[in-house]
């Protein structure tokens, strides 16, 4: 059993320090540790006509943009509506390491397009110049600021 006074010193398997004299060799093995993500939050305004159709779209996500979700890396997603201003926010967490790429590979889904193009036909955006979900630039979502969390 190891203990400190042992003459050999565990080593990370990522650690790019030589290792002890005396001590068998090891392989050098990678390791990526999942990111702690970045939480982001949104909003869009809700066009008062189509609350209930919004609310029953989403009561029945579609699987394929369920499963692009993830795939990009999106996880804790949620959109609350506040019915007196009509605004929808959205939070989530993003967990991966290439967002643009991830964004990309999202916008590439044809179901996704297909999704955005129906639920944004619901909303009015925020950003000035947005066209759609699927542009890309300027985002149809307008990005908030964090000013508190408390974890």
């Amino acid at each position: 059993m190891w203990s400190p006074t042992s003459s050999q010193y565990p080593r990370s398997p990522t650690s790019s320090q030589a290792p002890l004299e005396g001590a068998p060799p090891q392989p050098l093995t990678s390791y990526r540790l999942k990111n702690q993500g970045k939480r982001i939050a949104q909003i869009v305004k809700l066009k008062p006509e189509f609350v209930e159709e919004y609310k029953k779209c989403h009561a029945r996500v579609w699987p394929e943009v369920l499963k692009q979700i993830k795939n990009s890396n999106i996880e804790d997603y949620s959109i609350f509506h506040d019915p007196g201003t009509g605004i929808l926010f959205a939070s989530f967490k993003y967990v991966g390491y290439d967002w643009a790429g991830d964004m990309e590979r999202m916008r590439e889904n044809p179901k996704v397009r297909e999704w955005w193009k129906m639920t944004d036909s619901y909303q009015e955006s925020l950003v000035p110049g947005a066209k759609s979900s699927e542009d890309g630039e300027p985002a149809w979502w307008k990005g908030v600021e964090e000013v508190f969390y408390n974890p």
